[in-house]
């Protein structure tokens, strides 16, 4: 081609990338995503309250009335409890429905992964309302879509919390910008309805309605004293009292949050923006069980420097955008600093899933999105980042994969976590190692919850009844935990103690009333102590609860 023909050609090149567009970009999204994450299905649980929240529950999950009774009462419904989330719970009860009453846990992980898509496609949409070019919208939903560090909210049935409650939120700033521009009646219901979807499904929505605001205002140039606006935050508000009512009736009663020492929490949880920071930038040290201080500062530190540098780089920056940006990263962030140390203290990944879209924001105003590439050419890039980002999440994905894959990771990732040691030992057949494990974990956290029981537990499966007696008892009086009570109903068998070991099993059953064995345990107890009428009335109860009877009990009774 001579130099004529060429610069023929240029304008021609030229007005073709100008026109470039990506054909069906939902679709493409939802398939890459589906894709992604397809693995994910034939994964088991993790034994970290999956299991509580599929099995343990299955009574309260089996009943369809207690999608509406779940409004009245708390996540997992004890005095100390103070996580309102009835939404979440109805999410788990349908799911439990269609995935042939909880039997088929391959029908959660399916859930999860089509949740994380409507998620994707949400974002999507949000940034095109934004006024994000296409092609940098389909590129940032593209990364929120395959990122590892969101990997958890998918790969783990528990952490859909984070993607259900994106997807009321996103939903929420759609329908609320939707309403400021066309004021139809039918966006501001929508809008508030998944306003109140979200506050119901976690409190972290509280932030929602602020970040709406810096979307509206700020990023779109809406007035805020508009008339329409006026009718939002008078939504907004009506959203917030209602929640509250509902949320204050259902927590009477519990233990509130405790205030004494909040700031010093807020003071030492803060710096793990850094550290999440690092995580979206370079994720190369990620851990599906995280603590604060096994995590480095330096991937975070150097992601933040070069981020201002780039900001700083683009001349033509949005500084709106920026701060709206920020704003949604730091917002949704903001209430886990409230969390005491003494009641978690995991920085979970999962809880950047609606963060992530703050800083996908900012991307849009730095040299990566807007420099000389044109469209086709910067998307080609983008693909090549993206393929690495889903690869490093297809790798890390397997983490998730059954307790054993989880809890070695856990260890592995959080040395100074006790709990994460002391699940691994009571999940390697390894008598030598598990004994090791527990030992390290009891050093590092001699009160840590659970700690003690399963290492009874541990002591009785290798017949050394006696000696576990001690750990289910320093169980019991720090946490109460009533799963002691079965394994020391045992220890009062060891000892002969029979009149112990009927009270053990009678409290262990007020809340376990359908365990097989107490229940067998406990009516032959009442037998040998010549108990009559209690037998006899544990049998007519035993039948009331669906459980088999001994039938020479039933004769003996004429039952």
């Amino acid at each position: 081609m001579n130099k004529k023909q060429q610069k023929k050609e240029e304008p021609a090149i030229a007005a073709a990338a100008a026109a470039f567009k990506i054909k069906y970009p939902l679709l493409w999204l939802a398939i890459a995503t589906f894709i992604l994450y397809l693995p994910t299905i034939s994964m088991g649980l993790i034994d970290l309250d999956d299991g509580v929240l599929i099995n343990t529950y299955k009574d309260f999950n089996e009943n369809l009335q207690n999608l509406f009774l779940s409004f009245k009462g708390t996540y997992f419904d004890t005095k100390a409890d103070l996580l309102y989330r009835p939404v979440y719970s109805d999410v788990m009860i349908l799911n439990y429905h269609l995935a042939d009453h909880g039997a088929n846990i391959a029908v959660f992980h399916l859930i999860n992964i089509l949740l994380h898509v409507v998620a994707v496609l949400l974002v999507y949409k949000l940034f095109i309302k934004l006024g994000v070019k296409e092609v940098h919208a389909f590129i940032l939903a593209l990364i929120f879509a395959v990122h590892p560090v969101l990997a958890s909210a998918v790969s783990w049935i528990a952490a859909r919390i984070e993607t259900v409650l994106c997807i009321f939120v996103v939903a929420f700033f759609i329908k609320a910008i939707d309403y400021a521009d066309n004021g139809k009646i039918k966006n501001l219901l929508l809008s508030s309805l998944f306003l109140l979807l979200a506050l119901f499904d976690k409190e972290t929505a509280v932030v929602a309605a602020p970040a709406a605001f810096i979307l509206l205002v700020p990023v779109l140039h809406k007035s805020w004293l508009s008339k329409r606006n006026l009718i939002q935050y008078s939504s907004w508000a009506a959203c917030y009292i209602l929640w509250l009512l509902v949320r204050s009736s259902a927590l009477r009663g519990h233990q509130s949050l405790p205030l004494e020492g909040l700031a010093g929490h807020v003071i030492y949880r803060m710096p793990t923006m850094i550290q999440y920071i690092g995580k979206i930038f370079l994720p190369f040290n990620l851990s599906i069980f995280p603590l604060q201080e096994d995590t480095v500062y330096y991937y975070g530190i150097a992601a933040s420097i070069i981020l201002m540098v780039l900001l700083i780089l683009n001349k033509k920056r949005n500084v709106n955008l920026i701060v709206a940006g920020l704003s949604i990263f730091v917002l949704f962030l903001a209430p886990t600093f409230l969390i005491p140390k003494n009641l978690n203290v995991q920085i979970y990944e999962y809880r950047l899933y609606i963060p992530m879209i703050g800083i996908l924001l900012l991307l849009t105003q730095t040299p990566l999105l807007q420099n000389k590439l044109n469209d086709k050419q910067l998307l080609s890039w983008s693909l090549v980042v993206c393929g690495v980002l889903a690869c490093i999440n297809f790798v890390y994905q397997k983490n998730f994969s059954d307790p054993l894959s989880f809890w070695t990771q856990a260890e592995a990732s959080s040395p100074h976590s006790a709990y994460a040691k002391m699940m691994l030992s009571a999940r390697i057949d390894d008598p030598a190692k598990s004994e090791a494990l527990f030992m390290e974990a009891y050093k590092l956290d001699p009160d840590e919850r659970q700690l003690n029981f399963i290492y009874g537990v541990h002591l009785q499966e290798k017949d050394s009844i006696l000696a576990s007696e001690k750990y289910f008892l320093a169980e019991k009086k720090k946490t109460g935990y009533y799963e002691c009570d079965f394994y020391l109903a045992r220890v009062a068998m060891e000892k002969k103690d029979l009149k112990g070991a009927i009270s053990y099993l009678e409290s262990y059953i007020k809340n376990d009333s359908k365990n097989i064995s107490a229940n067998n345990n406990l009516l032959l107890l009442y037998l040998d102590t010549d108990q009559e009428d209690k037998a006899k009335a544990q049998a007519l109860r035993m039948e009331k609860e669906g459980l088999d009877v001994p039938k020479s009990v039933l004769q003996h009774f004429n039952l």
